[in-house]
């Protein structure tokens, strides 16, 4: 057995089980994209023995899987990235996917955690043992055992495919946006995009002037407001840099910004101004208005997630664009819409998003009672502060359940990031081995959150949207202000949790 202890000026460990066979951890990290690496940094700067495992052979995560063309992210880029490391060299108010990638790199190498961090080592499954109270992981790489595990897998993990009737009778290339075919040349083809989420929104735009011709499947038109992109110069990259500040203001200015985006969504009247900035979006570069009357969308702005861009309308107003209803059925390489239309193509490309409301990593968790995450929540996740679960010892997840709302995710990260190191100093410093959260503890806390959810865009806003489970539960997001959640997050209480001493 390889049992690994701190070596910082940080006295003592969390735990010490008496074990006989595999390499043994503090703390494991699973997953390398920005919550990944996020807590292998503050493990580290908090002494913790830890180690970081990652399937891919990459870090990045979702910036590593992400590679379509004109993949960027949606959040200004002095609000996404970390507080702690900012970077002052963005190119672009909204970074595009290298850019950001090269960030999360830069991060890791700047704060020495790549030594912590495994590559190519998938868990295959997590199961606590009540005998040894300890994690035990199975992966790729052999086994190994945890006292605390952090699930740092992400939301936007594993891409969903719809199930498409006689979908096994298309003879041609298809492909989902997150695992982008970069050998497989467009140039003069007949592209089908099934999807008009926020992927679709971005690549569409690049490869319409390209092919031969592509039709759009549209179940439901999309929000899309104006994307108010532009390059930084050098010049003010400088200034970001020999004055640090200003990009600290400029990250607080943007963070309130977003706090009004959010808190305007329950004000049907700000509802409609925003609403009527997207639809003139639709005016400015759309003139068909049999076209302009497929792209309005039916249900209230901000119920599914608001997109941005300047290149949308123009692209689906191209000749070779033809914009049809949701895909219904495949017959060999003709492609039938619900609406009746149908077309020919050489390739699929699904813009479908991923599985959000239903997180894979619940099905490789197995908690104390022996059953797996994925069954204890019977398809509605529910936990506590969305970071630990019922019945799950010494267990964090990042990104969990109703944490999502229109902000950055690092804000998000950061205020979980608080939590998870509060309670384990609180461990270390009280010579606790175990702590579970209270039932009574999680139940009064989603009741709560399950009834300010009612009131809110997301729930009644008109549209079916991922945010919803296959029950009919939000359990996607956060229903107040994240000035709320991190004052929620910022201190970790022992009474929520069920203690074992040492």
């Amino acid at each position: 057995m390889q049992v690994h202890t701190p070596t910082s000026e940080f006295e003592g460990e969390v735990c010490k089980p008496d074990l006989t066979s595999p390499e043994h951890y503090e703390v494991i990290v699973v997953g390398a994209g920005f919550a990944g690496l996020g807590a292998a940094i503050k493990l580290q700067q908090a002494g913790f023995d830890y180690q970081v495992f990652e399937k891919a052979a990459e870090i990045a995560g979702v910036w590593r899987e992400n590679s379509y063309p004109g993949c960027a992210c949606d959040v200004p880029s002095a609000l996404y990235s970390y507080s702690f490391a900012p970077n002052p060299r963005w190119s672009r108010f909204f970074a595009e996917q290298a850019e950001i990638k090269d960030y999360t790199v830069a991060v890791a190498q700047r704060f020495n955690v790549m030594p912590s961090i495994r590559l190519n080592v998938e868990v295959l499954s997590a199961t606590w043992s009540t005998d040894d109270q300890v994690w035990h992981l199975n992966t790729n790489a052999g086994a190994f055992t945890a006292c605390f595990v952090i699930m740092a897998c992400g939301p936007m993990h594993k891409p969903s495919t719809p199930h498409i009737k006689g979908i096994d009778t298309f003879p041609g290339v298809s492909f989902h946006s997150a695992q982008w075919d970069h050998d497989c040349d467009l140039r003069g083809k007949r592209v089908a995009v099934i999807g008009s989420g926020a992927s679709a929104i971005q690549f569409l735009p690049e490869i319409a002037p390209e092919v031969g011709h592509l039709t759009l499947f549209q179940r439901t038109a999309p929000w899309v407001l104006p994307k108010m992109d532009v390059p930084i110069s050098q010049k003010w990259q400088r200034r970001f840099e020999r004055f640090p500040l200003l990009q600290s203001l400029l990250r607080q200015l943007l963070y309130l910004g977003f706090e009004m985006l959010n808190s305007s969504l329950s004000k049907p009247k700000s509802r409609q101004k925003l609403q009527a900035r997207a639809l003139a979006n639709i005016d400015r570069a759309v003139t068909d208005e049999f076209l302009k009357k497929k792209l309005v969308p039916n249900f209230a702005i901000g119920c599914k997630r608001i997109l941005q861009s300047n290149t949308w309308y123009r692209a689906l107003g191209r000749q070779n664009v033809d914009v049809v209803g949701g895909i219904a059925e495949v017959q060999g390489n003709r492609l039938i819409a619900s609406d009746g239309s149908s077309c020919e193509v050489d390739v699929i490309i699904y813009a479908t998003g991923f599985e959000v409301a239903n997180p894979p990593v619940a099905e490789i968790i197995i908690d104390a009672k022996g059953r797996s995450l994925a069954d204890q929540w019977q398809g509605s996740p529910e936990v506590f502060l969305g970071t630990t679960a019922r019945d799950c010892p010494n267990l964090f997840l990042t990104f969990g359940p109703n944490l999502y709302t229109f902000s950055s995710a690092f804000v998000i990260i950061e205020a979980q990031l608080k939590y998870i190191t509060s309670a384990l100093k609180k461990v270390r410093s009280q010579k606790l081995t175990a702590l579970t959260v209270k039932p009574a503890v999680a139940q009064a806390y989603n009741h709560e959150l399950q009834g300010a959810l009612q009131a809110t865009v997301w729930n009644n806003g008109g549209c079916t949207s991922y945010f919803i489970d296959k029950n009919g539960r939000n359990s996607t997001n956060w229903p107040w202000t994240t000035f709320r959640m991190r004052r929620r997050l910022r201190q970790f209480n022992l009474s929520d949790y069920h203690v074992t001493p040492r």
